[in-house]
């Protein structure tokens, strides 16, 4: 029995297996192989060039070096900002409500709230692009901040905040996390409900209050959470060309304010012909991300608490 039971094993993992090596590990080699050659992608003939379009690759100070620095930006802000945000919401509707009887108790509808944080995740990224690019909009366009600041007196960006290199990046930022803080409340929220009250129940014995709840006990207990929801944010962070593209002026403007890595692979391959030189910018995004989730994983985790 034990000798038939790993060809019946593997006549289960060979089709998946063989997909994602056909759909995800072949196209990354193909990308690699292209990023070695000068193919301009409107040909069918390439010399290979070695690593020149690495060698090159931080000699454009037009695009790729504010990409790499609003990028850089968007790492750091935009999992901080937005674990931040979830775990505070979470903790605040899972255990925010009034002690009775030494029980601590959620807020009250707070399924309600989790539905109404959550919404952003039903939409796609385009609705949201589209979406706050109207709300960011000059106050001529019906610019709803924009109208808000000046109803109540206070200056505005004449051409909207998009239009301005000075709030643009800020804009996307915010938008990012708006659009993904509902997701992660409820995930802090699902692994919340798996501590057992009876920890929170002796800490208001012990004269706790709920900052040192938070920090004793909730936290520890979410690390691996925590450390999940940071490797997805950062891939995230990475990934954010898709909302400049439907928001920003040309694309990542204006003047680059809000260029990020990924826009200038899809400027370099498409509008400059360049096929090769962005695959190589494409590799060594690959690789940051791989890198960035090794580490985490590799130095993230604490020792496992058991209860």
């Amino acid at each position: 029995m034990k000798h038939g039971r790993y060809p019946f094993i593997l006549s289960f993992l060979a089709l998946p297996v063989g997909l994602y090596a056909w759909l995800v590990i072949l196209p990354f080699a193909q990308a690699f192989q292209i990023s070695l050659t000068d193919w301009s992608g409107s040909t069918n003939t390439f010399n290979y060039i070695g690593f020149d379009n690495y060698a090159n690759l931080f000699k454009d100070d037009r695009l790729v070096i504010p990409a790499l620095q609003h990028t850089g930006i968007i790492l750091v802000v935009l999992p901080v900002v937005t674990i931040a945000l979830g775990l505070f919401f979470a903790f605040m509707l899972n255990l925010g409500g009034r002690s009775r009887q030494g029980r601590i108790e959620g807020v009250r509808g707070s399924r309600f709230h989790k539905i109404v944080f959550f919404f952003p995740q039903v939409l796609s990224v385009a609705i949201i692009g589209i979406l706050w690019k109207q709300v960011y909009a000059p106050e001529n366009f019906g610019g709803l901040i924009t109208g808000a600041l000046t109803a109540v007196g206070l200056p505005a960006p004449a051409n909207g905040f998009l239009a301005d290199k000075r709030f643009v990046l800020a804009a996307v930022i915010g938008v990012l996390v708006w659009s993904a803080v509902g997701f992660y409340l409820v995930f802090f929220s699902s692994a919340m409900a798996s501590i057992p009250r009876d920890l929170y129940e002796a800490g208001i014995i012990d004269g706790a209050g709920r900052f040192q709840m938070f920090f004793k006990i909730t936290l520890p207990l979410l690390w691996d959470s925590v450390q999940t929801a940071w490797i997805y944010l950062s891939i995230v962070a990475l990934d954010v060309f898709v909302l400049v593209y439907m928001m920003t002026p040309e694309r990542g403007g204006p003047d680059a304010a809000s260029e990020v890595v990924g826009g200038v692979i899809w400027k370099y391959a498409f509008n400059d012909g360049e096929q090769a030189f962005a695959s190589a910018i494409g590799v060594v995004l690959f690789f940051a991300a791989l890198t960035l989730a090794v580490v985490s994983l590799r130095f993230g985790p604490r020792e496992r608490i058991e209860y």
